[in-house]
C-alpha cells in the first residue's frame, strides 16, 4: 500500500519552482525519485531532497500545473508541513512576481513586496 499523497497546486513555472526551492537551501533534483515510507519511491519531475528519509516532489499535469507528491506523514515526522508548504508557496510567489516585472515593457516598473507572517 502506497503512503504517497498527491496535492493539487497552482505552481506552473518549473524554473521558478526550482530556484525557489534552492533559495530555501534545498537540494533540487529533476526527473528523480521521491523517498517515502518503507523504502517506497515514486518518480517526479522535480524533487526537493529534505533532511531525513522523506522528500517532496512535483509532477507536471497536462494543464501545465504541478501536483505535490509526498509521503506527508513521513515528511511531517521531521518538518512542520504547513510552515514548509507555506514557505515554498511564498518563495514561489515572490520569485514569480520578480520575474514578471523583468518582462519587456516593465523595466521601469516599481514593485514593493510586503511579506507578512
Amino acid at each position: 500500500m502506497s503512503h504517497f499523497n498527491i496535492l493539487r497546486s497552482k505552481l506552473t513555472d518549473v524554473e521558478i519552482l526550482k530556484s525557489s526551492l534552492r533559495h530555501m537551501g534545498m537540494v533540487v533534483q529533476t526527473n528523480a525519485e521521491v523517498r517515502g515510507s518503507d523504502g517506497q519511491r515514486v518518480r517526479a519531475d522535480i524533487v526537493a531532497v529534505l533532511e531525513g528519509d522523506y522528500d517532496l516532489g512535483w509532477s507536471r499535469n497536462a494543464d501545465g500545473s504541478f501536483d505535490l507528491v509526498a509521503d506527508l506523514w513521513g515528511v511531517a515526522r521531521k518538518h512542520d508541513m504547513a510552515a514548509l508548504i507555506n514557505s515554498i508557496n511564498q518563495n514561489y510567489a515572490i520569485a514569480q512576481t520578480l520575474a514578471a516585472v523583468k518582462r519587456p515593457g516593465l523595466q521601469n516598473a516599481s514593485v514593493k513586496l510586503v511579506v507578512q507572517a
